[in-house]
């Protein structure tokens, strides 16, 4: 059996809403149109045949996928999926301090320092560790063609360049607004992106 990866960022919290940083230590709930915006990919998705959902261990994913889950489809949570450990910074507001402190780390990332991290965060290679961990178990799950992935905006972005073979400095080409969907198709040895940063659902049902 191929294998087809719809691959989403979760909905809407609060912190996103605000600009605060989240990161894999905060576990957030989905706010009024975070749930919103999960309604309106469930309704635009729904008759896929899902044979699995993966989640992070994060509720805000949880939440998201809670429809999916409800109409029974099964469901795994993977640790290797929760969102890049922001370090001190999870919890803060934007300020002019951490707008420099996070211009200088993403321009670390472009010139491919991938090891550049917050102090008590991770950095991208630690994190990529962990998503390739992650994707060894979804791979080895023969029978499950069509899966279903919700995790988070920066891991998901490295992800993807991890399974289409680009850097990982390229990973601000992937844009990621709150419940945007990647649809990956497995061609030989390589994903191939058959739908990129589609937000149909949120076009057709929140309009």
């Amino acid at each position: 059996m191929g294998k087809t990866l719809y691959i989403v960022r979760h909905g809407e919290t609060e912190l996103n809403k605000h600009g605060i940083v989240q990161g894999r230590g905060i576990n957030s709930d989905l706010n009024d149109t975070g749930r919103a915006q999960a309604a309106a990919l469930y309704e635009h998705y729904k008759n896929v045949p899902f044979d699995k959902i993966y989640t992070s261990t994060l509720k805000r994913t949880h939440q998201t996928m809670k429809s999916f889950i409800d109409s029974g489809t099964p469901w795994e949570q993977l640790s290797g999926l929760d969102e890049l450990a922001w370090g001190e910074w999870e919890g803060k507001t934007a300020s002019t301090e951490s707008l420099l402190f996070f211009r200088n780390l993403t321009e670390k990332w472009l010139a491919r320092n991938y090891d550049a991290k917050c102090e008590n965060g991770e950095s991208p290679n630690e994190v990529a560790i962990r998503l390739l961990e992650a994707m060894k178990v979804i791979m080895s799950r023969k029978k499950e063609g069509n899966v279903l992935v919700c995790m988070h905006g920066r891991a998901m972005r490295l992800l993807l360049c991890l399974l289409t073979r680009k850097p990982i400095c390229a990973m601000a080409k992937f844009p990621h607004k709150n419940t945007t969907v990647y649809k990956l198709t497995l061609t030989g040895d390589k994903f191939i992106i058959k739908d990129f940063n589609n937000i149909d659902h949120l076009k057709v049902n929140l309009s």
